[in-house]
């Protein structure tokens, strides 16, 4: 059987934001985690060792496979900041657009820094996430 690796944790998110060593990384990283919880309305927490996530939901796909993940998140790792929004949504592609100097592969979407991208269409990502999560998977 699947275990899934990526699991919530209780670490402490600001004793992890904390032991981040460049000063510009650590300030992006507090003010993103402003952002997704202002956002989201859900509070930070640790998703394995390097990622805050917001939320939570169960999926399970037709092939049996099933686990929780966060609704949205973020990681702050060494060469890019990797952010973590649901892919499926046609909104998605459309808000990427207009979110500023990025790169994004299948789930993730990274960036230098904040200062990089628009905050406002950033906030929309992360609505959009966790709209389309919810509706996708509801809690039964």
């Amino acid at each position: 059987m699947y275990e899934q690796k990526t699991k919530e944790t209780d670490n402490s998110v600001i004793e992890f934001l904390d032991l981040i060593e460049n000063p510009k990384k650590r300030e992006d990283a507090y003010k993103l985690l402003d952002i997704f919880a202002e956002t989201t309305g859900y509070p930070a927490k640790m998703w394995g060792p390097s990622i805050i996530g917001f939320g939570t939901y169960h999926y399970r796909y037709d092939t049996g496979h099933e686990g929780d993940a966060p609704l949205a998140g973020f990681s702050p790792r060494k060469a890019k900041i990797s952010l973590y929004f649901a892919t499926g949504d046609t909104e998605r592609a459309a808000l990427l657009q207009k979110l500023g100097k990025h790169t994004s592969g299948k789930s993730c979407v990274y960036v230098n820094k904040v200062a990089d991208i628009d905050v406002d269409v950033l906030k929309e990502l992360i609505l959009q996430s966790v709209v389309f999560l919810k509706e996708t998977y509801p809690t039964s």
